[in-house]
């Protein structure tokens, strides 16, 4: 069974149009079209093989296939059980664990969300590659959104830059909040002194967090957090700056004391289907160690 994507349309009433314009019209980036001409793509008219410089009209039948993707080689398929919120020909969603990295690095080439998903299409015999639209921190639970294909990949890039894809996160933090609703807007680089570490400083990239407080006690706050831009380390950076690091997060000023990791969980995710343009949204509830945070903050309060 063939397993390549495959996209169809039928030509608007009353349109004449080169093909190369419809399909650019459809979203079809250039790259793909050199991908399929020289890959082992198809483009098809009316289920005839043609070029993009054949004119189309009303009520013909147009059918872009993609060539089957090349996975990278250094990415090991490891069958680990995932939490999978939804699912269909184009997106996935996952509910990661806290402890595991999105992809693997040079020290821990396995483990990761990435080898699990290889894995899952190595199970099925699906040949794609992975390709994961929104990371989280090794540390960080709760959801991602991951492409399933290029195609789908391409479009969920361009919607990340309209700010139609949106992330909410829940975190708890040091001390009590004030203002109980605020923005930082503080550019974000990497440390001079780190690889790893960045901070706020005003040669940074431009980086935006909303927040706003749900509860709070004398020792500790939880907030609901939004990203207007995605910086690496983002959150924790903005929230340390702001005085208030998340607690578990020894990196940037957080204390270990009632958690191993920074309580910090992606728990909403709302975005445009790539595909269907129809807006879609998921919950996770955050796992049982930041619960009991969460729990010790009302109890107190």
């Amino acid at each position: 069974m063939d397993k390549r994507v495959r996209l169809q349309w039928v030509v608007d009433e009353n349109e004449s149009i080169l093909l190369r314009e419809f399909l650019k019209i459809k979203e079809i980036s250039k790259r793909s079209l050199t991908d399929i001409k020289y890959n082992g793509g198809t483009i098809k008219i009316n289920g005839v093989e043609s070029t993009v410089r054949t004119l189309i009209k009303s009520g013909d039948r147009v059918e872009v296939q993609f060539p089957v993707e090349n996975r990278s080689q250094t990415l090991l398929p490891e069958l680990i059980k995932l939490d999978v919120v939804y699912e269909d020909d184009d997106v996935l969603i996952i509910n990661k664990p806290p402890y595991m990295n999105s992809i693997p690095s040079r020290e821990q080439m396995s483990g990761s969300i990435a080898n699990a998903v290889a894995g899952m299409y190595d199970s099925r015999q699906y040949p794609g590659a992975v390709h994961i639209a929104t990371r989280l921190d090794r540390d960080t639970s709760g959801l991602m959104l991951i492409a399933k294909h290029a195609h789908a990949h391409h479009l969920i890039g361009k919607l990340q830059k309209q700010n139609k894809v949106s992330r909410s996160y829940l975190a708890i933090i040091h001390g009590e909040i004030n203002p109980p609703v605020g923005r930082v807007c503080a550019p974000i680089g990497r440390k001079s002194t780190s690889i790893i570490e960045r901070e706020v400083r005003q040669d940074g990239q431009q980086a935006v967090t909303d927040y706003r407080l749900i509860d709070q006690n004398n020792f500790y706050s939880a907030v609901e957090l939004k990203l207007q831009t995605g910086r690496t380390h983002q959150i924790r950076v903005h929230l340390n700056h702001l005085g208030h690091p998340i607690v578990g997060d020894d990196l940037y000023g957080g204390k270990r004391d009632v958690i191993q990791r920074q309580a910090l969980h992606s728990r909403e995710l709302t975005f445009i289907h790539p595909l269907t343009k129809k807006e879609m949204s998921f919950k996770a509830e955050p796992p049982a160690d930041i619960r009991s945070l969460l729990d010790r903050i009302r109890f107190s309060t």
